[in-house]
């Protein structure tokens, strides 16, 4: 008899080094950067940006991009509400694990469902969990359309080729209640990658996150 998915026969192994040893080792805190926001708000930009700047500080860290991932862990996955749901399910996963390992992992996914957030946020210790919002207005995200995305869905074509809306135009995105950051506009200017990547760190650092 098979017992593949039998709770009943599987078992959690303890590992004699925990994370304290390896956060020792490293230096740093395990945690999650988990940045959300519309398609062309910065997301990848900031994760490219912060992944540097906390190399140079001789930190480890290792991005998960929402495409990126899309090439392997969750390519079997559609645009479906669903489909959503558990690319971001895995995501985080995926995210708990390289934090567990004492690493910062930094996650840059749409991640348009609150709740979907949310779910990752609980798979970790308190405040091990910090989510940025990259709050850009949607005009200028359309503006931007680095994939050409926007235009595809102002002319229905997104929905006819995915099965649903897209995040912004016909399917909603909820921004975050309670996020530890937020990212957005100064004075109607973007901030440079430098700026925004300066922002979290300054956050990290104020909460010991770059220490043992």
């Amino acid at each position: 008899m098979s017992t593949v998915g039998n709770p009943a026969n599987i078992f959690w192994h303890e590992n004699p080094v925990g994370k304290a040893e390896r956060e020792k080792l490293l230096n740093q805190q395990g945690c999650v950067v988990w940045i959300t926001g519309l398609s062309g708000s910065g997301k990848s930009t900031l994760a490219c940006s912060l992944g540097r700047e906390l190399q140079s500080r001789g930190k480890l860290s290792y991005v998960l991009d929402g495409d990126n991932l899309r090439h392997g862990l969750n390519k079997n996955l559609g645009f479906s509400p669903e489909s959503r749901t558990e690319n971001i399910r895995r995501t985080g996963e995926v995210a708990n694990l390289f934090a567990d390992a004492g690493l910062i992992c930094i996650a840059s996914l749409i991640s348009p469902y609150r709740k979907d957030r949310d779910a990752c946020r609980a798979l970790l210790p308190d405040k091990k969990f910090i989510e940025v919002f990259m709050n850009m207005p949607l005009q200028l995200c359309e503006d931007r359309d680095p994939k050409g995305l926007y235009k595809l869905a102002r002319e229905g074509k997104i929905k006819a080729s995915h099965f649903v809306g897209f995040t912004g135009i016909d399917d909603p995105y909820e921004p975050p209640l309670n996020c530890e950051i937020e990212i957005q506009l100064k004075d109607g200017v973007v901030p440079t990658p430098h700026e925004m990547a300066g922002q979290v760190v300054s956050y990290m650092e104020d909460g010991g996150f770059l220490e043992a």
